[in-house]
């Protein structure tokens, strides 16, 4: 195995510690030594003149279960030194997906060639085609409901749990990191406690993780968060809401109340979240979420495609009509709706309990710019300009924090004897360039990036051969 040495560097490990000068030597795929002025005989050495060297960072909700599979390239991730991502969120997966007419919301995986009974069906195919990141995969709840049942507007019996549970302990059993819900989307909305409980009992037998899109992010949004940590403590199972924010006018500034409640609950049990760096989300196109108030802008529309990239508002006045006939017109598709307030962005942010993840829709003809930007938007406008945390803690928030909640072993943290995911940059230069009018934008600032040790991002464009692996949690008794 070819061996190679970085010198002068700024290394910051993914622990939250500061930044110190390290030269680092890789083999093969794992880190061999760190120190200062390593005497050894490389077969390669670069020289990284004190730029900032760090774990490869971990996008820990992403929609790109085919995305990987479609263009293994993953540049929008790679791009922002994104190393590994972590598919499955908001209830929505490929496995096990059997029917040949999922419809929505499972429409936003673009999942119409791909069919996975088995998570080791879709671990075979993505080492078959390896993407240019690491996969870890998440199981849905949305899926598993799809998979087991003809009507999703009604709860499940119990002879339907226990199916979706056989299915769940398969996965599990075949490495997933956990169970995923979207109680928010209509298909999952009728799920009640019971079926919820029979499944994240199945997920804290293996040592898994819980992760929620909550059922309600606007005025009901406590309830909901009880909701989904009254499910996660009776596996007992790490609970992660997804994307936490507090949506439309009259919650603004609740994010003061919501991670309160959310320090409270991590007191009787292991809690976390993630957010992204905007303050718009992005998602289906709902008439519900149609408010006259809060500015919505069209990134998808199956019926209407030469309005993607328009305004809801504009596209109303244009076709004589409110915003939310407009709306039902444009169905289906996607949006960016511009409910949260930048305070509440910032404060959720900050949080000690919160990770970040991109959220990123990567079907979308003009997708929401937090695809491309969300983690050089962190480190450069959040980071540096902002000053709302030092780079140690924002790159612990998407590299150690990461690994640790979702059991990734040997990932996140810069050590001998770990992966080498890795990320060369410019502290002073990074700098997110997507928007919502150009969304498809690299940022600048990421010199390289490796992955299992090898270069994978170097001048702007991706290299070869791809070096991604599939990751599998690991496996503990489930009895």
């Amino acid at each position: 195995m070819k061996s190679l040495l970085l010198r002068n560097t700024q290394l910051v490990d993914g622990t939250g510690a500061p930044a110190r000068p390290a030269d680092l030597c890789v083999q093969g795929e794992r880190i061999v030594a760190i120190g200062e002025n390593l005497t050894l005989d490389a077969d390669e050495i670069l020289d990284i003149k004190g730029l900032t060297v760090a774990p490869g960072f971990i996008d820990v909700h992403t929609h790109d279960d085919a995305m990987v599979l479609r263009d293994p390239s993953m540049l929008a991730k790679l791009s922002q030194g994104v190393t590994t991502v972590i598919t499955g969120n908001c209830g929505l997966s490929l496995v096990p997906l059997i029917s040949d007419t999922p419809g929505s919301p499972l429409d936003l995986l673009h999942t119409s060639e791909f069919r996975f009974a088995q998570l080791n069906d879709y671990a075979k195919a993505l080492e078959k085609k390896p993407p240019a990141v690491n996969v870890g995969a998440l199981i849905g709840h949305t899926t598993l409901r799809a998979t087991v049942m003809a009507d999703l507007n009604r709860a499940a019996t119990p002879d339907e749990s226990k199916a979706m549970a056989a299915l769940l302990d398969q996965a599990l059993n075949q490495g997933a990191l956990g169970l995923s819900s979207g109680l928010f989307y209509q298909q999952a909305f009728a799920a009640d406690m019971q079926e919820m409980q029979t499944l994240v009992r199945v997920v804290g037998r293996h040592g898994a993780v819980y992760v929620t899109h909550i059922r309600n992010e606007m005025d009901d949004i406590l309830e909901a968060m009880q909701e989904a940590a009254d499910t996660a403590l009776a596996g007992p199972a790490t609970w992660i809401m997804s994307h936490h924010k507090c949506a439309g006018p009259r919650n603004w500034g609740r994010t003061i109340e919501t991670l309160a409640m959310l320090e409270r609950l991590s007191h009787r049990q292991s809690v976390g979240t993630d957010v992204y760096p905007y303050s718009a989300g992005s998602t289906l196109l709902r008439e519900d979420l149609v408010d006259g108030v809060i500015d919505i802008l069209i990134t998808r529309s199956d019926t209407h495609p030469e309005m993607a990239g328009r305004y809801l508002a504009d596209i109303a006045q244009e076709w004589r009509t409110d915003q939310r006939q407009a709306c039902r017109r444009l169905m289906p598709g996607g949006a960016c709706y511009f409910q949260m307030r930048e305070d509440d962005v910032r404060r959720v942010l900050t949080h000690p309990l919160s990770m970040i993840g991109s959220d990123g829709l990567p079907h979308d003809e003009r997708p929401h710019p937090r695809l491309w930007g969300s983690f050089a938007r962190v480190l450069g406008h959040y980071c540096r300009d902002e000053k709302l945390f030092s780079l140690p803690e924002a790159i612990h928030k998407m590299t150690g924090m990461s690994a640790q909640r979702f059991g990734l072993i040997d990932r996140g943290v810069l050590r001998e004897g770990g992966f080498a995911d890795l990320v060369v940059l410019d502290p002073g230069l990074i700098q997110d360039k997507a928007t919502y009018e150009q969304p498809q934008q690299m940022c600048e600032g990421i010199e390289r990036v490796m992955v299992n040790g090898q270069w994978s991002f170097a001048d702007q464009q991706v290299q070869g051969p791809t070096a991604g692996k599939f990751l599998r949690r690991l496996i503990q008794s489930s009895t």
